[in-house]
């Protein structure tokens, strides 16, 4: 895990492939619709495309393009949404690695990119997620940015804040909070604690949580249990940032502890991206303090036994 962390910046190099492309026509598509679970889901979460995490499909017309995203390619959710698209046949597209996705894809000559299979957990897999997404639905701008990734992200601060932070969240339940533009950010910072630390984590945006979550820390009772994290964007509608700032001042006044992380970046996704890499290094040093595997989800693999 410590590699995969270490490494993931190269992820943004690779250059993914389009097979069976001549039957995909990007333009014709007004809409996109990605379905997909867990760390599959998160490179549309961060680009803002539509994400479905569910079986079956909404409503979609002709003019969306159903992207099935499983890195495993055997993702229950993702291949019962493939095949009901496939039945109803709607316009799809296909990202993973192999699997029952990869064989339909394959053998119905349906577009897809497959991703290289280095053994990673999916979570860890967004920069080939997000590359692949990117060039599939011809974000081409998107494409070039996250190409330089490599050569802007930096490591060993992000591996120091996450260390240091980490130190701060032993025996806490962490609570993430940015803005509502941000917020596949502070989701993505709720998995990295739940899979790789293994310790409830939970997050939400502003302004809505001014207005019922923050009520129910109006207490010093949880102060011991909860540590709060913020996530703060100077690109931020300034509501926002005032919003953040008082509300920060009301948990510390009720002996929270809250921790507030800027994103720093030359772009949006330098800024997303070394911010994740703080959430990855955190969760990873937390994991090592409670003794825990930071790369297996035997949870997870427990529930998939039994509900075969």
């Amino acid at each position: 895990m410590y590699e995969s962390i270490k490494n993931f910046h190269k992820q943004f190099l690779w250059k993914p492939e389009i097979k069976n492309k001549d039957a995909l026509l990007v333009a014709k598509f007004s809409s996109f619709l990605l379905c997909g679970m867990g760390g599959s889901a998160l490179a549309g979460d961060l680009l803002g495309i539509r994400v479905w995490r569910n079986y079956n499909l909404p409503e979609v017309g002709g003019d969306t393009l159903i992207i099935a995203s499983s890195y495993s390619g055997n993702t229950e959710e993702t291949i019962d949404a493939f095949k009901t698209a496939l039945s109803k046949k709607l316009p799809v597209a296909a990202i993973t690695t192999g699997g029952k996705l990869l064989e339909i894809a394959s053998q119905d000559k349906i577009p897809y990119i497959r991703l290289p299979n280095t053994g990673i957990q999916p979570r860890m897999s967004t920069g080939f997620m997000l590359r692949a997404l990117s060039k599939l639905i011809g974000l081409e701008k998107v494409y070039q940015e996250i190409g330089q990734l490599p050569k802007l992200i930096d490591i060993s601060s992000a591996e120091r804040q996450g260390k240091e932070l980490s130190q701060n969240l032993r025996g806490k339940i962490p609570i993430i909070y940015s803005s509502n533009k941000n917020f596949a950010i502070s989701y993505n910072w709720k998995i990295k604690f739940n899979e790789t630390a293994k310790i409830p984590a939970f997050c939400n945006a502003f302004p809505e949580l001014n207005h019922n979550e923050m009520t129910g820390f109006d207490t010093k009772r949880d102060a011991n249990n909860f540590s709060f994290i913020f996530l703060e964007d100077l690109d931020d509608d300034q509501r926002i940032l005032k919003r953040m700032r008082i509300t920060k001042k009301l948990l510390e006044d009720r002996k929270f502890n809250v921790s507030c992380f800027r994103l720093h970046g030359t772009s949006v996704w330098h800024k997303t991206f070394q911010n994740l890499l703080i959430a990855d290094w955190t969760a990873y040093y937390l994991a090592k303090y409670y003794g825990t595997d930071p790369a297996e989800v035997p949870m997870v693999e427990e529930f998939k036994q039994l509900i075969k």
